[in-house]
């Protein structure tokens, strides 16, 4: 069978709308006529289903096609997973920003009213805006042509850990931490705030990001205030700190303990049920604090989401500017969530 190049299409006959779309979901039907994708039709002359198309036989044709290839190598894949696949036109499918593919159920096609995955393809050494990720599976082709699907989404992000906040503890600035000496039972045993320094938790120690949630929550008395922590925050980490805080407060808010995800090279390690830390159980998240705007790479996306996976955490992403803390925040509108996690389709 052979076919045209017409501007962005490649066009067959009637007999190629039975063969590739009624049998095998291949293309768009226009007027009797079958419309594919220059990704179609390079499937369809690798299988030997299509003779040539304008005389050119699979190596000619994607060798003259640039931009094809790792949409090529996702698109095959696909299909070879049993899957039927649309490439995203305006035309063609409903909702293709920022996709490449729209993926349907295994036993389903472009006829059916159900979508498995909205697939957006690209090379390991691209970047990708995170204002792009979510309800999408990134499709990342490394140098060697193998593939790595990411599935993205907008997490749920709320607990039941009740915020214990009872004020008037004094507490003293150390170096890059905050000291209570005396500390209320709560802080720590129900709270899960800081760490003892003894078994007898005759004095908690509490990070600067603890520190300046409790001292802007009216809880701690620090001397110089509130500003004295920030600012030795703000000296610490720069504008940093303000982002994390502000995760911080919306976690909290949200009825979520957060505490130090160093050991994991995250921000956070969050806890979304705590009660006592008698009966703490792990924490199910890891979270890292990124500026609003921010673009990933491929590999740093990989590298996040593989060492989340080998602790059994979920890896969510918080984007902030970081402008907004304190008791008057709002827990719903100053913090933009994603989860990544690796997927086999």
């Amino acid at each position: 069978m052979q076919a045209h190049v017409e501007g962005e299409t490649v066009q067959v006959g009637h007999a190629g709308r039975e063969q590739f779309y009624d049998a095998r979901g291949y293309g768009h039907p226009v007027d009797g006529e079958l419309h594919l994708s220059h990704v179609e039709a390079a499937h369809l002359l690798f299988r030997g289903d299509l003779d040539s198309v304008e005389g050119m036989g699979f190596r000619e044709f994607f060798e003259t096609e640039g931009g094809l290839a790792s949409r090529f190598l996702v698109y095959k894949d696909l299909r070879d997973r049993g899957f039927y696949l649309t490439p995203a036109r305006d035309e063609w499918v409903d909702d293709t920003d920022g996709i490449d593919f729209v993926v349907y159920p295994r036993g389903k096609g472009p006829w059916d009213d159900a979508v498995e995955y909205r697939v957006r393809v690209v090379a390991e050494r691209e970047t990708v805006p995170a204002a792009d990720l979510g309800d999408v599976v990134l499709a990342v082709v490394d140098e060697e042509s193998e593939l790595t699907y990411l599935e993205t989404s907008v997490p749920e992000v709320s607990g039941t850990a009740t915020d214990h906040t009872e004020h008037g503890t004094d507490a003293a600035l150390l170096d890059d931490r905050v000291a209570v000496w005396e500390p209320p039972e709560w802080l720590y045993a129900r709270g899960f705030y800081g760490q003892p320094l003894d078994d007898d938790r005759t004095a908690i120690q509490l990070s600067l990001i603890e520190g300046a949630y409790l001292a802007e929550q009216g809880v701690l008395s620090v001397p110089g205030g509130r500003e004295a922590v920030l600012e030795l925050g703000r000296e610490t980490e720069g504008d940093r700190f303000d982002r994390r805080l502000t995760v911080y407060t919306v976690l909290r808010a949200r009825g979520i303990v957060p505490k130090t995800g160093f050991k994991f090279g995250a921000d956070f390690r969050t806890y979304a049920h705590v009660s006592s830390v008698d009966d703490l159980g792990h924490s199910e998240r890891l979270v890292r604090v990124l500026p609003d705007g921010h673009t990933f790479a491929p590999r740093d996306l990989s590298l996040d989401v593989r060492l989340a996976h080998g602790v059994r955490k979920e890896m969510v992403f918080a984007f902030t500017d970081g402008t907004s803390h304190g008791p008057d925040v709002d827990p719903n509108g100053e913090v933009e969530w994603l989860a990544v996690q690796r997927l086999t389709p």
